[in-house]
Parts: C-alpha cells; sequence; structure tokens
C-alpha cells in the first residue's frame, strides 16, 4: 500500500491511505474490543463492530478524501466482512450485505486488489508475525471458506475485484499493483 501511495503521489496524486479496522479515534477502541482481546466474542457482537468500525471510517476519513478528489487506499473494506463474517462465521449473505450496506451508505470501491495466498503460506505468514490477533487463531477450514468467499467475489465482479498472486516477491508484486492501478486511472484497465 505504501508502495502504491508513493508511486502515485510522485504522479501527481493526492492520495490517502488508510485500513480497517481501526484508523479513527473510535476504531482503535473498536480495534482493541474486537481483535486485541482474548475474551470470546460473540459473531454477532464482531459482525456489528466491524460494521461500527466502518460507518465510522466511511463518514470520517473516506467520504471527506473523496469529496476532496482524493484517491483512497485502503487496507480491507467492506468485502473482507463478506468473506470473514458472512464465509468465514456462516452468516447468511442477505444479513451481511444488509449490514455491509448500512455501514457503507452504499459506497463501493471503483478497483479491489486482493493478494491471493494458499491456506498455508498465509498461516506460514501469520506463524512468523511477532504480533497477531483474535482472527489469526481460527481453525484451518475457516480460513478456506474465507478464501472462498474472496476468490467468489473476484468471479462474480472481474471488472472491480483483481487478484494477484501473493506469493510472490515483495517488489514484484508491487509493480504489479502499480501497473494494475495506473492502468485503471488511465481508463486501460480491460487489459489488467
Amino acid at each position: 500500500m505504501k508502495m502504491l501511495a508513493d508511486e502515485l503521489a510522485q504522479k501527481g496524486f493526492d492520495v490517502l491511505t488508510t485500513f480497517e479496522p481501526g484508523d479513527t479515534d473510535l476504531g482503535r477502541i473498536l480495534r482493541r474490543a474486537f481483535l486485541e482481546t482474548e475474551d470470546t466474542i460473540s459473531p454477532t457482537a464482531e459482525l456489528l463492530l466491524f460494521a461500527a468500525d466502518r460507518a465510522q471510517h466511511v463518514d470520517h476519513l473516506i467520504k471527506p478524501a473523496l469529496e476532496a478528489g482524493k484517491i483512497v487506499i485502503s487496507d480491507r473494506y467492506a468485502d473482507a466482512t463478506f468473506a470473514y463474517q458472512g464465509a468465514g462465521r456462516g452468516f447468511p449473505v442477505e444479513t451481511v450485505n444488509e449490514v455491509i450496506r448500512i455501514a457503507t451508505g452504499g459506497l463501493k470501491p471503483d478497483l479491489t486488489i486482493f493478494f491471493d495466498l494458499t491456506v498455508d503460506a498465509a498461516l506460514g505468514r501469520a506463524d512468523a508475525r511477532s504480533k497477531n490477533n483474535r482472527m489469526d487463531s481460527e481453525e484451518e477450514a475457516f480460513y478456506h471458506r474465507v478464501r472462498d468467499a474472496y476468490l467468489g467475489i473476484a468471479e462474480r465482479e472481474p471488472d472491480r475485484f483483481k487478484v494477484i498472486n501473493g506469493e510472490g516477491p515483495r517488489q514484484e508484486i508491487s509493480k504489479e499493483v502499480v501497473e494494475l492501478v495506473e492502468g485503471f486511472l488511465s481508463g486501460t484497465a480491460a487489459s489488467c
């Protein structure tokens, strides 16, 4: 994300980088409440806490940035709720989509990039991190459902949702991302 933002800024774009959950004052409190706790969290509470974080994020960071003409690059957004709480936790699609609609006010990204890894590779990276959160300790089947949900979005929305192999060297992945985004911004995204 930082490499992409730096590249776009060098080309004269005004860019806001942000992340979910936790990139607002309220979001930081919510993040601690549902990711950095060892308490058992109700799946419904988890769904609604992520939605609360997203609503604050949209209203106080994303919409103002878009209204100011900025490009917004967010590490995670509503597709994460569809994958993690919908597929991962098993909430009905209609419920998850309604919660997402309420939290986002219908705001949808123009372009989403999913860095695809096998579940084994993703778990290996999580194990290598020095700091993990509650979402990093699920059963392997959970992560298969999440990955399948992301890949399903890519099949249903190929113009918006692009899949990049996340197992290569970071520099190569970054180059591919920059080329994809620059193509999108110049209107040649169909060739991506």
